[in-house]
């Protein structure tokens, strides 16, 4: 018998040859080993859920709906999934009406159908710099040119997003994270979402606020979301996976009407319905008694590990590392001291045990080497102090400087 040939590699869409391994996901791997401390991987704690209250949720469900969580639904979501969407919406203070929401695998899949409804090849998007690099990623399929606008501890600097509109830029749509952002950790400013707002609806360019973090403050005031401040000209996400787990993939997005149908039709052409079993859980577990205190049990763990990561920054990073202080969400933001590059270290972290995201994840250039994401949300406090000790010691050896020194600064 004559051996097979392997046949020649099929011709690919042009935009295939673009697309590429995220950063985060290269690290998985690695930062899957039971001996590394990752501080990697944005992933909400649901070890802290309780199972009987799971079991209790997913068991009612298979008790009264089973023939419905087995069988295909309509496109755009199980009624009561999207009225529990626009009851949790309406607890930062949006009015969503339910038929204007559309269900999707996560937010993911609702960035990425955003994405094919606005984007041709070559068009603009404006991101934050950093910005998610998942968006990155679901955009980048689409072809389109990036413009990162930067960010300071008020979130996006809009007044550079400004100097760019006044320059004749109109870009498809101004992307961003406003509350706790991924990775910075930082929350836009009440005076900039209304300069911001104020200034897309001058030029006509639409808003995707991307909004997973929000129900996760820590401290401060809620501030109030960019859709509450203008329905009409910001296309919102939003995703149980923070508040409650992410394995069931629900995630949804509002728009206003028409532009909400065009959505619509583009994510059923992509998976015709998402998992009913899914959406009903999800509903039944927002609408129970569990809700409230274990999304509170949530706010207490992270806001202890948030803090235990700024505490162990400031006794283990040398001198010239900055970092930022979020008030809410899963990340910490840091620079290194000057010279170091925080991509090509990563390598030797992971000799030590320790993994992070590097900064070049973030930025559609491949700009950050000098940044690192760090998250608090999944490793323990003592696994955070330990991971960051790792870190920090070599970081000092960097730099010359003993982490003797460092932890006593």
């Amino acid at each position: 018998m004559q051996p097979v040939q392997p046949l020649p590699f099929p011709p690919l869409a042009a935009r295939a040859a673009g697309l590429s391994e995220s950063e985060v996901r290269a690290l998985f791997s690695v930062a899957s080993r039971p001996d590394v401390v990752s501080l990697a991987g944005g992933m909400p704690d649901v070890r802290i859920l309780p199972a009987e209250h799971v079991a209790e949720i997913v068991a009612r469900v298979v008790r009264r709906e089973l023939g419905r969580a087995l069988q295909y639904c309509g496109g755009a979501g199980l009624p009561e999934t999207r009225e529990a969407a626009a009851e949790l919406m309406a607890m930062e203070g949006i009015h969503a009406d339910p038929g204007n929401v559309l269900i999707t695998a996560g937010g993911q899949q609702a960035l990425d159908t955003v994405a094919k409804v606005f984007l041709d090849p070559g068009d603009r998007v404006v991101v934050e710099g950093p910005s998610y690099v998942g968006a990155i990623s679901a955009f980048s399929a689409y072809e389109p040119r990036f413009l990162a606008v930067g960010m300071d501890d008020d979130g996006m600097i809009v007044e550079d997003l400004a100097e760019l509109f006044a320059g004749g830029v109109r870009p498809k749509f101004v992307y961003t994270v406003p509350s706790f952002s991924n990775p910075a950790g930082v929350t836009m400013s009440y005076t900039r979402r209304l300069r911001l707002i104020s200034l897309c609806r001058e030029h006509g360019v639409p808003i995707v606020e991307d909004n997973p973090y929000g129900m996760l403050r820590f401290e401060g005031e809620p501030l109030p979301t960019l859709h509450s401040l203008d329905p009409e000209n910001v296309v919102y996400i939003g995703s149980a996976s923070k508040v409650f787990a992410p394995g069931f993939r629900v995630g949804w997005t509002t728009a206003r009407p028409g532009l909400f149908e065009r959505l619509l039709v583009a994510k059923e052409a992509e998976d015709l319905c998402s998992s009913a079993f899914g959406q009903l859980t999800v509903a039944a577990y927002v609408r129970s008694e569990h809700f409230a205190p274990n999304l509170a049990g949530y706010l207490a763990l992270y806001r202890e590990r948030r803090d235990a990561m700024l505490a162990a920054l400031e006794a283990h990073f040398p001198e010239g590392a900055t970092w930022t202080r979020p008030r809410g969400g899963f990340y910490v933001w840091a620079g290194l001291p000057d010279g170091l590059d925080a991509k090509a270290l990563l390598p030797e972290a992971v000799e030590r045990r320790v993994a992070y995201v590097p900064g070049t994840a973030f930025y559609p250039d491949g700009r950050g080497r000098d940044r690192m994401r760090l998250s608090f949300c999944y490793p323990t406090v003592g696994e955070i102090h330990e991971g960051v000790r790792r870190l920090g010691e070599l970081l000092c050896e960097q730099t010359g400087e003993a982490a003797s020194e460092a932890a006593s600064a």
